[in-house]
């Protein structure tokens, strides 16, 4: 069966599934609850795609179906209360696109509600699933097989970089799989060759110090400007 078939069966049956004596009323328009770790202007493209693979399967936001939008807006300690309150909504499925740790929290607050999900980490090893061609539980959806690239990243970096003598990984450390992508990065790096320095941030605040302790650290070179330079500074 087709994903597109499987999310149209899903959202259909909260409309089909209804008491034979309620036939003569309207029936309750279906809600699909959205479930994300970020905010909505940074995601604009994506809320745009799934409402657009919502429509070639038939459902139209407002007309014949309700989206519920949680957003954590980085803070992923709310992502919990966010998805029982998608929960207490009596959503017919949530949806996870693109944030692991919303999924997550989504997988730890419900066994019966389905779950679609968009991830770049292994969710078999994750435990989200039995098997990626027979998920089982209640979380189905797309896995990008993004981390298998890091030891390649890394090559295409030594290579483009080829004077360097460090190389800085910045992470999150509260989101899901920091733990599981630094183990990857650096046995990638060891294999490689390359000395790698992990910086952990989670704020604004976080990431602006460790960018300013980065450039305090490095070796002060002084600049010279070339001919061409020079030229046009006279000029």
């Amino acid at each position: 069966m087709r994903r597109r078939d499987f999310i149209k069966g899903i959202v259909g049956s909260t409309v089909t599934a209804r008491p034979s004596t309620a036939r003569a009323q309207r029936p309750a328009m279906p809600v699909i609850g959205f479930l994300h770790s970020g905010s909505p202007e940074p995601n604009v493209n994506r809320v745009a795609a799934f409402r657009k693979g919502l429509s070639e399967a038939g459902y139209v936001e407002g007309q014949n179906v309700t989206i519920e939008y949680r957003w954590a807006v980085g803070q992923d300690d709310r992502l919990a209360d966010l998805a029982a309150d998608l929960i207490r909504r009596r959503v017919a499925v949530i949806a996870t696109p693109g944030s692991p740790s919303a999924l997550l929290a989504a997988k730890a607050a419900t066994t019966t509600i389905p779950i679609v999900f968009l991830i770049g980490r292994d969710p078999v090893a994750l435990g989200l699933v039995a098997s990626l061609n027979r998920p089982g539980g209640n979380a189905t959806g797309v896995y990008l097989q993004l981390m298998e690239l890091v030891a390649k990243g890394l090559g295409l970096l030594r290579e483009l970089a080829q004077g360097a003598n460090r190389f800085v990984v910045l992470v999150n450390p509260n989101t899901a799989y920091t733990d599981v992508v630094v183990k990857d990065l650096e046995a990638s790096a060891l294999a490689l060759g390359l000395p790698i320095e992990i910086l952990r941030a989670s704020t604004g605040r976080e990431i602006d110090a460790a960018f300013a302790n980065l450039v305090s650290a490095m070796p002060y070179r002084r600049f010279t400007p070339g001919p061409s330079i020079r030229r046009s500074a006279v000029s």
